[in-house]
């Protein structure tokens, strides 16, 4: 027998001595990071849950308890016997299955009826289904990705149980060599900002942290990471970590299952689910631009299978001698500071991926707090002495103040956004400022991936500020529902919106790389009364970029395709006030509030001279190792 024939064996052996022998307990797996105990009656360990978290403090392992697939009624009954018992009050909106996991997910307008106090419902749901219920608030706008997802989870369930079991062999393997010689490789996103990745080794494991696309280059060997280094081996890859979905930090990630990868991808829900949005745009924006694609709509898919959704602050083992705890990074809804502990207590590990030290309209701020810290990898877009963003107050009165000048020479404002983040932001604060008056009153027009963005937004609200959440899930006002917002379904309706009365025009790309919002500036662009303002970071190279640098004409294409020369004439104004990057006080103070002391900073995601203007101030101030690394350079942390 195996060591971890054995390993298990043990586990097992422990479970079935604490478990009722009247639970019937079928069997033992484990799955990706969770241990699953299988019974015919779940409803006695549910029922009597002291009994699981005294054997989780025991083997130290996250269990999960499961009917097994040969108690539980068919899924037709299964929704039957749910509208049954749950009160019709509750507004049940939608019943799906997850065959691999054993639950129904039931969405309602009233999740609370469907629980019933203490769990009564629920148990109920359990005993006479044999389904375990995972009930969510219906969102206020219903997903058609976060729906897709679900649709190919439960169409592949038997794959999906497969790739988990493959999963929690690997982690809960034995160790060959101990815990020791830890070291990062810089794969992408250091000295630069985009292509982010960074390759973790152990003597034991390998994990890959993020694995992004730089848009601003076209050569292979700088727009991808350089997975091309004999460090990266992708058929020893333990796992790999998404810190949050905008592409610089994701966009790769299927070309690793196309070439092979088998293995767990984590991040927070809304990430994966963003994720999967982004990654499919970005094939779409390749094949209407005529370039040849790293991957295709299969291996998006086959990402869907690999990931493994993570909560904020729980801890979960997904290497022999690493586990992950993700926290809230406050950059875009689900973004995450990735947190790594290696060995018992050998080294701890900050990664921060983009986040914001501060709070804004639609997310809280980044986490500091953290059980032991020795390594910590920030980002630093905003590093230059000058990156000292306005207040956030000051930024939207800014926003007003543009607004209101382009509105008083007829003009329109077309304000470039991801579609993920900065969107949802300023939608907030038009709609704040045109209902007290601050902004004239003027339709607003989406267009591009924002709508569902949104949708994928108010599926999460507990991952939302403390005041949008409140008023989706207690008051029941949608901010992102105004009246003031009109959704473009169809890119007929454009000319109709660019000859029209003033307006505001919010499109993506937001860094004009494509996307909706090449069609508004090639339209907008020749009028000196019409205003481009950009709210997010233009990365070197963009066509954002250039315009902010004061280009009068740009090379375009036509609608017929071809190559023309085009008049820039239009207002640019940037707000930088409302960046999901900290600033650099925010840099600063976030290193500062990190406790206990810091042993390595390591500065990354930053143009060359910010990284290195963060070095600079951060060895002057800590008497600590600082670096920052060049890509292809690997650094020995233990």
């Amino acid at each position: 027998m195996t060591t971890y024939a054995k390993g298990k064996v043990t586990v097992s052996q422990t479970i079935l001595e604490y478990v009722p022998k009247e639970a019937e307990v079928t069997r033992i797996e484990f799955e990706g990071p969770t241990l699953a105990v299988y019974t015919k009656k779940p409803e006695i360990l549910i029922e009597q849950s002291s009994i699981i978290a005294e054997i989780v403090s025991l083997i130290r392992k996250r269990i999960v308890v499961r009917s097994d697939p040969s108690v539980r009624v068919s899924e037709k009954e299964a929704e039957n016997l749910i509208n049954k018992i749950v009160s019709p009050e509750a507004e049940i909106t939608g019943i799906s299955f997850d065959p691999s996991l054993g639950e129904v997910i039931i969405e309602a307008k009233k999740p609370g009826m469907v629980i019933g106090k203490n769990g009564t419902i629920l148990h109920g749901i359990i005993k006479q289904s044999r389904w375990r219920p995972r009930v969510l608030r219906s969102p206020p706008i219903p997903s058609k990705i976060i729906a897709y997802m679900r649709h190919f989870l439960h169409s592949e369930s038997k794959e999906r149980s497969r790739i988990l079991r493959n999963v929690g062999e690997r982690i809960f393997r034995p160790m060959f060599y101990g815990v020791g010689d830890i070291r990062i490789t810089a794969l992408g996103g250091f000295l630069e900002v985009g292509r982010s990745a960074i390759l973790l080794q152990t003597r034991e494991s390998n994990v890959l942290i993020d694995c992004g696309f730089n848009p601003g280059k076209t050569n292979p060997i700088n727009a991808f990471p350089r997975l091309d280094v004999p460090q990266f081996n992708l058929g020893v890859l333990d796992a790999v970590i998404i810190s949050h979905a905008h592409l610089d930090h994701c966009a790769i990630v299927p070309f690793l299952l196309k070439y092979g990868y088998d293995g767990p991808i984590y991040c927070s829900a809304p990430t994966s689910a963003l994720m999967t949005l982004l990654q499919t745009d970005y094939l779409d924006v390749l094949g209407k631009q005529g370039r040849v694609a790293p991957y295709d709509k299969k291996d998006v898919r086959d990402t869907v299978l690999h990931t493994i959704p993570l909560r904020y602050g729980v801890v979960t083992d997904i290497a022999p001698d690493v586990r992950l705890t993700l926290h809230n990074a406050g950059h875009i809804l689900g973004s995450s500071v990735v947190h790594l502990h290696i060995g018992e207590g050998l080294h701890n590990i900050v990664y921060t991926g983009d986040y914001k030290y501060a709070k804004t309209m639609l997310l809280e701020p980044a986490s500091t707090q953290f059980p032991r810290v020795e390594t910590i990898i920030t980002e630093s877009t905003y590093g230059a002495p000058r990156d000292v963003m306005p207040s956030r107050i000051e930024a939207e009165e800014n926003l007003a103040f543009i607004i209101n000048q382009t509105f008083e020479k007829r003009g329109k404002v077309l304000i470039p956004v991801p579609a993920v983040g900065r969107a949802q932001e300023i939608m907030l604060v038009l709609d704040g400022y045109m209902k007290r008056g601050l902004i004239t009153e003027a339709p607003v027009f989406i267009e591009g991936m924002i709508s569902e963005a949104t949708a994928i937004h108010t599926a999460y609200p507990e991952h939302l500020a403390r005041e949008v959440r409140n008023s989706i899930l207690h008051e029941g006002i949608n901010p992102f529902q105004s009246d003031y917002f009109t959704i473009v379904e169809h890119p007929s309706a454009r000319q109709e919106i660019i000859e029209g009365e003033p307006c505001i025009i919010m499109a993506t790309s937001g860094m004009l790389e494509g996307g909706p919002v090449i069609e508004y500036f090639k339209s907008l662009a020749q009028e000196d009364r019409n205003t481009i303002i950009f709210v997010s970071y233009q990365i070197e190279g963009t066509l954002g970029r250039r315009l902010q640098k004061g280009i009068t004409e740009t090379p375009i294409f036509s609608s017929e395709g071809k190559m023309e020369i085009l008049k820039v004439n239009l207002r640019v104004e940037s707000i930088e006030g409302f960046s999901g990057h900290s600033d650099r006080r925010q840099l600063f103070n976030y290193i500062r509030r990190i406790a206990p002391k810091l042993e390595r900073i390591i500065v990354c995601h930053g143009e060359r001279a910010k990284c290195l203007n963060m070095l600079n101030i951060f060895q002057r101030t800590y008497k600590t190792e600082v670096l920052a690394p060049s890509v292809l350079e690997t650094i020995k942390l233990r």
